[in-house]
């Protein structure tokens, strides 16, 4: 079933509630800060390389945030959710699901971005990533 809520992803168990992983949390956030310290130059050729790094960094700092608060979520959706609903930070969610569908798009069905576009998701997911900051 697709969840439409944070109430659905419990339902669902793709949110669980856990003890709180500090240690993971905190390697979590580290491998995004590598990860992005690798990151020299962004153009044409590599703008959606760099784009799909800024993601999964802020996908990794978003994971460390849940693990910190004793969630282990199982999909990006119910991410989202978590920020919406639980956090109530509807300006991050909106960001979220933008960059995600950005990134879906890219992985998963070969629609590249051209230099402009890119450069906007690049700058939306180092706003999230600021928001973020575990």
């Amino acid at each position: 079933m697709k969840e439409t809520s944070w109430n659905d992803c419990i339902f669902n168990n793709s949110a669980r509630k856990i003890s709180p992983d500090i240690h993971r949390a905190e390697s979590l956030k580290e491998t995004a800060m590598e990860r992005i310290s690798l990151i020299k130059t962004i153009n044409e050729k590599n703008c959606n390389f760099v784009f799909e790094d800024y993601y999964t960094s802020s996908l990794e700092l978003l994971q460390a945030l849940v693990f910190r608060e004793g969630y282990n979520i199982l999909n990006h959706v119910c991410l989202g959710y978590y920020l919406k609903d639980v956090l109530k930070r509807d300006n991050l969610y909106q960001i979220f699901d933008d960059v995600r569908y950005k990134r879906n798009s890219l992985t998963y069905y070969g629609k590249r971005m051209d230099f402009a576009t890119a450069k906007q998701a690049i700058e939306q997911c180092k706003k999230l990533m600021k928001e973020l900051e575990v």
